[in-house]
């Protein structure tokens, strides 16, 4: 119902982008541009400045920015009470989901809620975990699943699941015979890990300073942006690595990897974020219900350590 010129608007002044706000919403970069020159000859003015392949909203289009973010909060405040009198779950929902969460566990997740939920419309957004809280910080996503703890006062943490991270080798290692390793035993290997912004990384560098280790004491010979990448080149005996226990099932059972725990064991939480004052949509509200029932109670000890409670 609300003017698609308006909510165009609003999303190419909120990214600054108009091929970002091409990409949010779906359409090709000629359409919206076509959609904000209608606007600006509605206006009769412009409402953005355009230079060195950047763009900013003029004063015209900063007062328009302020109505248009009222105007489509009130349109989505009252479509969604609406919903809740007549009992329908609708509307377009987008999850972000850092790499591992959406690889291994968000299919699942996704696809019972989809079935309890068929009118619902999912996207799924994939990025390391920094990229997925930015998405979440700039509305590019209503809700995000990382793999590495969020300090962000604006933004709700629900901590959910409780992963063990693995040391991995291939099964005739000097490595694979051992119960669990040290960070001293990884120390004289070439390692193969994952890029800067992963949580994955994140969380195995704090687990070194908690011991008064460094991440960089570590011989990395090659970053990989995905688990699957990370095991095919230890596979093939290019080194070790550190990865999720939950990525491994496949591997183990075939027999192609060793995996080891670590002694301490490193476990990190899952969380799902989400805006503190972000209004929520009916399908917003079902789906953050709907992932309770998935999520266990965690607590986290002096050191950083995920325990089931």
């Amino acid at each position: 119902m609300a003017d698609r010129r308006l909510q165009v608007f609003y999303t190419v002044a909120r990214l600054l982008s108009f091929t970002k706000a091409a990409e949010s919403l779906h359409m090709t970069q000629p359409a919206v541009t076509f959609q904000i020159r209608q606007l600006e000859e509605y206006f009769n003015t412009r409402l953005f400045d355009r230079t060195h392949n950047r763009i900013s909203l003029t004063e015209a289009g900063q007062e328009v920015f302020g109505y248009a973010e009222r105007i489509i909060g009130l349109y989505t405040e009252m479509d969604n009470q609406v919903r809740k009198l007549t009992g329908d779950v609708i509307g377009v929902l987008v999850v972000g989901a850092s790499t591992t969460i959406a690889e291994y566990k968000i299919p699942t997740l996704l696809g019972e809620f989809q079935k309890k939920f068929p009118d619902v419309k999912l996207r799924l957004k994939v990025s390391n975990t920094v990229g997925i809280v930015h998405m979440v910080e700039n509305n590019e996503v209503d809700v995000g699943i990382v793999e590495a703890p969020v300090y962000n006062k604006n933004l709700v943490i629900k901590v959910c699941w409780c992963d063990q991270l693995m040391v991995i080798c291939p099964p005739d290692h000097d490595l694979a015979g051992n119960e669990t390793v040290s960070i001293d035993q990884l120390l004289p290997y070439a390692f193969i890990g994952r890029e800067e912004g992963s949580g994955t990384r994140d969380v195995i560098s704090s687990y070194f300073d908690e011991f008064a280790q460094k991440y960089s004491s570590l011989k990395a010979s090659m970053e990989f942006g995905s688990p699957e990448s990370i095991k095919s080149a230890v596979e093939a005996g290019l080194g070790i690595s550190i990865i999720s226990e939950s990525t491994l099932p496949k591997e183990l059972k075939l027999g192609t990897l060793k995996a080891i725990p670590l002694d301490p064991p490193m476990r990190r939480p899952f969380s799902i974020v989400y805006q503190r004052q972000k209004f929520r949509l009916r399908a917003m509200e079902e789906f953050l219900d709907f992932t309770d029932e998935y999520c266990e109670d965690v607590e986290i000890d002096a050191f950083g350590i995920v325990t089931s409670q």
